[in-house]
């Protein structure tokens, strides 16, 4: 069975990408950009299927809240929308309505949705995800940035967006060396706004997509001229410092600063779990290659606000996503077959991932409350000399423009109105 579900992947990579580029694999130009079509084979669907009503379950956990993990009843309802009325290929059919490419860029398969405005002085912007996010986190956001007429906006708001899967994640193609770490996959997404022949654009990221957009400003292209995150990098020294040791707070924190520290402090103790697996042991996860209820766990238990909203959709009560946004961004992972490939990137970075990196171009910042820590004003300005944008969201978490696209998108016309 394991055999059948590599076959899979790989056809659902590789295969669906020849077929819509019309050329044999070893006919294609190395900085050619080819059509991708997504088309699952149905096998791949029955296979999912029967891997969830075959999960074996643990015991139900000896706590009354998630402080043990994710929840049984959580997973329980999960897995029996998922194998009963959840439909992949609603997003696969949104999906190929969207322009779709691949390109080869340093030995990497590079996989992108590239969406180009209809008003002619549209402003190009990179999105970069993060782990556990994919493609699908962007998709609502597309419109309403090409296309701002139509969502509330103003002709001179538009932006030509592409969106691109980080190297191990999704559809993009998996390293089979070591090496790509943030620094390059930044380098290759110079390459790719070079390829599309963007002289002049921003980039926008938040969790490891904030990393590569920062490495991305560091590396200062000529074309790009600012960027946006809602994940900052800003922790001072001292705070980290004594956060990793377990001091108490430095003396004179401001309110938002101490509640910043509350955050930080609650994640350090309880939710670098996952992450400290993947940065030291990403190889060992095979249960997540093996077990669709598996990986929905490990994907779900990312950060304590994060997980809450997905629960209390599970348990009907949607509330900026849906079951089906849920199942669609783990049903990816599983198709392709990327658990442990995207984990690598874990093993990979050796960035300290909240320190300040000095970026010296034009940054906006939006923080959103209930992010792993909502940035201090204070701490942001100290960490972004040329802050061109900072604001203060009244909802909205980590994974910001999947779970509050309105708001995003009217973040992102404001960041970047000076720059146009």
């Amino acid at each position: 069975m394991e055999k059948t579900k590599n076959i899979i992947a790989t056809t659902i990579i590789t295969g669906a990408v020849v077929a819509a580029s019309g050329l044999t694999a070893g006919a294609q130009s190395s900085e050619a950009i080819r059509p991708f079509h997504i088309n699952t084979p149905q096998v791949a669907l029955d296979d999912l299927r029967r891997r969830i009503l075959a999960t074996k379950w643990p015991d139900h956990e000896t706590v009354t809240d998630a402080s043990q993990g994710v929840q049984l009843e959580t997973m329980k309802k999960l897995a029996s929308y998922w194998a009963t009325d959840y439909d992949w290929r609603k997003m696969e059919a949104k999906l190929n309505a969207l322009p779709e490419f691949i390109t080869t860029i340093d030995g990497i398969d590079i996989h992108f949705i590239h969406v180009r405005s209809k008003q002619k002085n549209a402003l190009p912007i990179i999105i970069t995800h993060g782990w556990p996010g994919s493609i699908i986190e962007q998709l609502k956001i597309i419109g309403p940035l090409s296309d701002p007429t139509a969502y509330g906006g103003r002709a001179e708001d538009a932006f030509d967006v592409v969106i691109p899967s980080l190297p191990g994640h999704g559809f993009s193609g998996k390293p089979t060396t070591t090496g790509w770490d943030p620094i390059r996959i930044a380098h290759a997404w110079i390459v790719l706004m070079q390829r599309l022949g963007y002289t002049r654009y921003v980039a926008q990221g938040g969790d490891w997509g904030n990393a590569v957009t920062e490495q991305m400003a560091l590396l200062a292209p000529p074309g790009l001229i600012g960027i946006h995150t809602n994940m900052p990098a800003t922790v001072p020294d001292d705070v980290a410092t004594a956060l990793q040791f377990g001091n108490p707070p430095p003396s004179g924190l401001s309110p938002d600063e101490k509640r910043a520290w509350d955050q930080l402090d609650f994640f350090y103790k309880h939710g670098l779990g996952y992450a400290s697996e993947m940065a030291n042991r990403p190889q060992t996860l095979y249960g997540l290659e093996d077990s669709p209820i598996g990986l929905a766990a490990w994907m779900l238990d990312h950060d304590a606000s994060s997980y809450s909203l997905i629960a209390r959709v599970f348990d009907g009560k949607p509330e900026g996503l849906t079951r089906d946004d849920i199942l669609d961004n783990i049903t990816l992972y599983w198709l392709t077959n990327t658990a442990v490939s995207s984990a690598r990137l874990y093993w990979e970075s050796k960035l300290p991932f909240f320190a300040p990196k000095h970026v010296m171009i034009p940054t906006a910042v939006s923080a959103f409350p209930d992010e792993i820590y909502t940035a201090p004003e204070s701490w942001t300005r100290k960490a972004y000399p040329k802050l061109i944008y900072f604001n203060k969201l009244p909802k909205g978490g980590h994974f910001a423009a999947w779970e509050q696209p309105t708001l995003f998108a009217e973040e992102m016309r404001a960041s970047f109105k000076s720059l146009r």
